[in-house]
């Protein structure tokens, strides 16, 4: 007998209520995720954090819907596939490294890097045109300065943050990116215009403060979503009409807490370039972000002793 809303066994049944139940949800989360409250321990912002690993959901649920055998369930699968698709779809093309006039680097080089040497010499090995470092802590410091000063003439730096360029750098100044109670100590952020030979280009390296998920807390991001919120105030009150954003953001362009500069930059045709943890990644969270300049291709260096990975990109003046 077959059961209730379904045919004899071996065939197809009509109904599988929780595959088709679960498909519309994942299909509402990945396109109404700005909807999800943010209060409290900030379920919308964590969500948004990894959005893009809601689709693995789509193989699992279409595997469920075969066991089931059911064609209704089988079809609703292809809702959030469909949504997946046109939410992070274009973001999956690379670009061609060949296009755009100039290569820069970021890099988070992680304060408890052990190889410093064999960090900066991945970066040099590179051949950017722009370096920016995260991280910069003595003693590895100084090795930083020594090696990447081979290649690049110039440097701007500011507390922790710096930036290395073959092209001269002026109107160098730190950027106040410190959030509520943190002391005037804390320097994360450094300005300066590149002087390259396609004209004149303001560039930011910024690294604003971690997130964390805590027991009591939750998804721990109001520091960084101040430092986000000072900088993107920053950005749009920058007089240059060329902005290039290069930084540890920690965070990517769907979360919430980063819209202040999402909002007025972009991010082109980086593709996916998931750079954190380095040993398995599952985030883009150092960011590569222009304004009247666009990134036409990215891509991720080698692993270095950071538990980031480097992110490069080709950009168009």
């Amino acid at each position: 007998m077959a059961d209730d809303g379904g045919v004899a066994d071996g065939r197809w049944r009509v109904r599988a209520p929780g595959v088709t139940g679960t498909a519309c949800a994942v299909a509402l989360l990945l396109a109404g995720h700005h909807m999800v409250p943010d209060a409290g321990p900030r379920p919308g912002s964590l969500l948004e954090a990894f959005l893009p690993w809601l689709g693995l959901a789509v193989p699992v649920l279409a595997v469920a819907a075969l066991v089931r055998r059911s064609r209704f369930a089988a079809v609703s699968v292809l809702l959030p596939a469909a949504v997946w698709a046109a939410v992070f779809g274009s973001r999956l093309p690379e670009g061609d490294r060949r296009a755009g006039d100039l290569t820069v680097v970021q890099h988070n080089v992680a304060e408890e890097n052990t190889d410093p040497a064999g960090t900066a010499a991945v970066l040099v090995a590179s051949g950017a045109d722009l370096v920016a470092v995260e991280e910069l802590v003595e003693p590895a410091a100084a090795r930083y300065e020594r090696i990447l000063g081979t290649a690049y003439p110039y440097r701007a730096r500011s507390g922790t943050v710096g930036l290395w360029s073959r092209y001269p750098l002026a109107d160098v100044r730190p950027l106040d990116l410190r959030p509520a109670g943190v002391p005037a100590s804390w320097q994360r952020g450094v300005r300066a215009t590149a002087r390259t030979p396609r004209g004149e280009l303001a560039v930011y390296v910024a690294h604003l403060p971690s997130v964390r998920i805590t027991a009591t807390g939750g998804f721990a991001t109001a520091r960084r979503d101040g430092s986000a919120a000072k900088l993107g105030a920053l950005l749009a009150a920058e007089p240059a009409r060329r902005v290039l954003l290069l930084g540890d953001l920690n965070g990517g362009r769907d979360d919430r807490g980063l819209a202040p500069v999402f909002s007025q930059l972009t991010t082109g045709r980086q593709g996916v370039g998931l750079s954190w943890p380095a040993a398995l990644p599952l985030a883009r969270i150092d960011q590569v972000l222009g304004r009247a300049v666009t990134p036409v291709a990215g891509w991720t260096l080698p692993r270095t002793g950071s538990d980031h990975l480097p992110v490069a990109a080709r950009i168009r003046l």
